[in-house]
């Protein structure tokens, strides 16, 4: 007898809870899963919770467990010339494993404007703000200048601490920002999280 393949189960059901936010019951699952029987829908229910991907919630129902939100890693991939593709087994990861190392410190916030675009980081970013940490001159922060928040790097001079922008193009419009009531660092920018806009830069842009 053949071992049971759950993977093509696992992401309709991952499909399903992205856009619901619910594990749904035994009946829907099985409507999910092809009109499934019953025995057949509670057996892949059975191995999903085995795999750690589901665990058992309150009033018996299922909810999801450690693993449901693994994403699959594929190998490296060049940014330059093309490379034959390898048959290689892909890995799986929690992509908060790879983003967040303190969940309780750390905070998303979206991104307005273009002042940091010369690091990268664009207008529609959502950038991780992690607290807790003394950031030095040099850094990116999220820091409350006069009681107003704004990402930019930390710098310092005789004058004490400023902030500042990265748009080469704009530079007269991103002067330095010096505090005239207080300079607050609220955390330090670890990374971000982009998704492709189908109708955002063109290919060949320099933003």
């Amino acid at each position: 007898m053949q071992p049971l393949d759950i993977s093509s189960y696992l992401g309709k059901l991952q499909d399903y809870y992205a856009r619901e936010s619910v594990i749904p019951s035994i009946t829907a699952l099985s409507a999910l899963w092809n009109g499934k029987a019953r025995s057949w829908t509670h057996q892949i229910v059975r191995r999903l919770k085995e795999e750690g991907f589901l665990e058992n919630a309150p009033g018996g129902r299922s909810r999801p467990g450690p693993r449901f939100f693994e994403r699959t890693v594929g190998h490296a991939v060049r940014a330059g010339m093309p490379q034959q593709a390898a048959d290689v087994q892909p890995e799986l990861l929690r992509i908060d494993d790879y983003l967040i190392e303190k969940p309780s410190q750390t905070i998303l916030f979206p991104v307005k404007g273009d002042s940091m675009i010369d690091l990268g980081i664009f207008e529609g970013d959502m950038v991780i703000i992690e607290r807790g940490n003394s950031p030095s001159s040099g850094q990116v922060v999220l820091a409350i200048v006069d009681n107003e928040f704004t990402l930019k790097i930390l710098a310092k001079d005789k004058r004490g601490y400023y902030l500042e922008a990265r748009n080469h193009n704009r530079a007269q419009d991103y002067p330095p920002i010096r505090p005239e009531q207080g300079l607050e660092i609220y955390g330090l920018y670890v990374g971000l999280i982009r998704k492709a806009r189908t109708s955002g830069y063109p290919l060949g842009s320099n933003r």
